[in-house]
């Protein structure tokens, strides 16, 4: 006779059967209380793996069943009256240290030896209820509006917890007006107001005069009337901070950012949220923000498990500068695309005066290259040629094609925007973006491969005429062209590694221009006293200027210079295959090659292979480039691709439906032009 296995009762049927209600003071069995009612919510194995599906089943327990409801809310009282929730309040997720770099330095200090939480403290309530690493991912994970019904349901109001307990509130918010009032007198913060706002207190300073109003009223137990008027100011100058905060971010395009700047705007919006969430709950308008305070709630869970984190903070902190440094890449990165068949053919014409420098780049390269000099010496001259090249095509306004997508990938990105634009961006203008951006790249690769073929294989037939030797021959010219090779050589990873340093140097193009926007370099050089005494007002104004709109792209060109030229050079040293292909040089160094092999000693198919081999390194230059500086562009705006699945789908369709406007603009249509009737005589 088979026997079976009583099914143990779960933890609501148990309170349930018990039909007995804890006191609200007993603070130790309501901890064990929440222990056990998260422990039913969390996924687990079995019937459990739904955390949301599990709360609303909580939900529907707590409705059915007074005990359990009453359990509940004297469990989270008796928390909320024997802990102290100051620090929860003030501290939780808002960094502490007065520096980006000293915050940083804490969490990495406190990643190896946490710091000791007190028992008092309702931080230890969280950690002891949550007590598991991915708690918060769970919680996340449940939808707002089913937390929102949860606490709606509970029927838990702060009112409860009485007088002691607002009087936490009141301090906490104290403290955080206090951090507010200072955090809005740093430096960084007043110099970027509006004009009108720079002379006189700003409303980071003045709510802390309504603070203490408030105080004063709660403290003399005023009417709800005076109580609503005063929080009704104080909610206007917190809206007017958070406006003023809007302002100095949106001028950061123009001004540039920092790191501290960054940083203070960003402690400065999270201590106003703080506040936002304890006046809503002091306000006496018996209409509490469940939706607020479940946010808080959520953020609170997530703080206590990440607070540590290095990556959590990087995200955070950082998050805006790189919005910053691509936003600079983004407003360069609109001369790139082209709207009109005009705007196409000049960016071609524009792509082959970027060719014709390229030619002279990949001569000079091979004959260092016949110098024979130690590695270093030869990496150096590389770096200087291709640097010179580079910097040469920016100043005479030429195109490089393998330089765009680091630019056009912010401005696509920009027109996901959340910052910009309010609500679902419009994905349909986002696809005729795409598709200009895609024949703006085709037009630059065109106009540039046009030119460095035929006159690369001109200069050496030229260099050979003059010099009665020609640049290589033999197995060094055979060599050339098999580095080209898309299967007998690594051609095409040595793209991607270019690829990635096409997608660094832009980074630091737009770093620097971000320095000089945010530092004033052109107004300091204008004012400079020794430059004021040796160059004339005319020609400062002039260098100042330049110094602001070339200085970026100056250093991008740099840098991109000598990551081409170390790169082969730092691979002999190593021993490993490390090297780089760009798509121009590449077709110039094919051009060398042709001509010192002879187009007759070169069967057709391996020519074919090579010119397929130079296509398919521009290919991979652009992926990689392009993918790399969108990911970040799309991080740094706080979007989330998974948002908008019907992305790759709109694009898709576009394309099926004008597959033309993805190589060529499309014909203008003449808007007809009004002309009035002549009178007849």
């Amino acid at each position: 006779m088979i026997r079976l296995k009583k099914r143990k009762p779960g933890f609501f049927e148990q309170v349930i059967a018990g039909n007995q209600i804890m006191p609200a003071t007993d603070r130790k069995k309501g901890l064990q209380f929440l222990v056990d009612f998260i422990g039913e919510i969390r996924p687990g194995g079995g019937k459990r793996k739904d955390a949301a599906k599990n709360l609303q089943q909580a939900i529907a327990q707590i409705r059915n069943n007074r005990v359990l409801l009453a359990n509940l809310q004297h469990a989270l009282l008796s928390q909320l009256s024997s802990t102290d929730l100051t620090s929860a309040i003030t501290e939780s997720g808002i960094p502490l240290a007065r520096g980006f770099w000293q915050e940083l330095s804490n969490r990495l200090k406190h990643k190896i030896l946490p710091p000791l939480l007190d028992e008092d403290d309702f931080l230890y309530v969280i950690q002891t209820v949550f007590y598991r690493k991915n708690d918060f991912v769970w919680v996340e994970a449940i939808p707002r509006k089913i937390w929102i019904d949860f606490f709606t349901t509970a029927s838990f109001n702060f009112g409860m917890a009485g007088i002691e307990f607002k009087k936490e509130l009141m301090q906490a918010m104290k403290i955080l007006s206090y951090q507010v009032a200072q955090l809005g007198l740093e430096k960084v913060v007043p110099e970027y107001l509006p004009k009108e706002d720079q002379h006189h207190d700003t409303p980071f300073v003045i709510q802390n005069y309504k603070v203490h109003e408030l105080e004063n009223l709660l403290e003399q137990n005023a009417g709800p009337h005076e109580l609503a008027v005063i929080s009704g100011q104080l909610k206007d100058d917190m809206q007017h901070a958070y406006d003023l905060i809007d302002h100095i971010r949106e001028s950061h395009t123009e001004k540039g950012a920092s790191i501290q700047q960054t940083y203070i705007l960003l402690i400065l919006s999270n201590r106003l949220q703080r506040m936002q969430l304890i006046l809503d709950a002091l306000d006496a308008d018996d209409q509490f923000d469940t939706g607020r305070f479940v946010d808080l709630f959520r953020m609170l869970i997530r703080n206590e498990k990440r607070k540590n984190s290095i990556r959590e903070f990087l995200s955070q902190g950082v998050g805006y500068l790189a919005y910053q440094i691509a936003e600079h890449k983004g407003n360069k990165g609109s001369k790139y695309i082209t709207v009109s068949r005009k705007e196409y053919f000049k960016m071609i014409a524009s792509a082959m005066w970027g060719g014709f420098i390229i030619s002279f780049i990949a001569i000079f390269k091979n004959l260092i290259n016949k110098l024979q000099l130690a590695p270093f010496p030869a990496g150096f001259l590389f770096s200087m040629n291709y640097s010179a090249g580079f910097i040469l095509i920016e100043e005479t306004g030429s195109t490089l094609a393998t330089k765009q997508p680091a630019f056009t990938a912010s401005a696509v990105a920009s027109s996901l925007d959340s910052k910009k634009t309010e609500g679902e961006p419009d994905l349909d203008g986002l696809a005729v973006t795409v598709a200009r951006v895609l024949r703006s790249q085709i037009a630059s690769f065109f106009g540039n491969l046009i030119i460095v073929f035929p006159l690369t294989f001109l200069l050496a037939w030229g260099y050979h005429e003059i010099f009665n030797r020609q640049i290589v021959s033999g197995g060094a010219a055979l060599k050339m062209l098999v580095d080209q090779h898309p299967w007998r050589s690594a051609s095409l990873l040595y793209a991607c590694f270019t690829g990635f340093f096409l997608f660094v140097s832009g980074i630091i193009a737009g770093y620097w221009q971000n320095k000089i926007q945010y530092g004033r370099i052109r107004e300091r050089l204008i004012r400079h006293p020794a430059l004021k005494r040796t160059i004339s007002p005319k020609r400062l104004n002039r260098l100042a200027t330049y110094v602001e709109k070339h200085f970026g792209s100056l250093m991008g060109s740099i840098a991109l210079g000598f990551f081409l030229g170390f790169s082969g050079v730092l691979g002999k040293i190593f021993g490993i295959p490390f090297d780089i292909r760009h798509i121009t040089i590449a077709a110039g160094n094919s051009a060398i090659g042709v001509y010192g092999l002879g187009l007759d000693n070169i069967p057709s198919w391996f020519m074919l292979a090579v010119f397929t081999g130079v296509l398919g390194i521009g290919l991979m230059n652009f992926v990689v480039s392009f993918s790399l500086a969108f990911i970040m562009a799309v991080k740094s705006r706080g979007i989330h691709l998974s948002q908008y699945p019907r992305l790759i789908r709109t694009i898709g369709w576009y394309f099926l439906r004008h597959p033309k406007d993805f190589i060529l603009p499309p014909v203008e249509k003449p808007e007809p032009v009004f002309k009035p009737l002549k009178k007849d005589n």
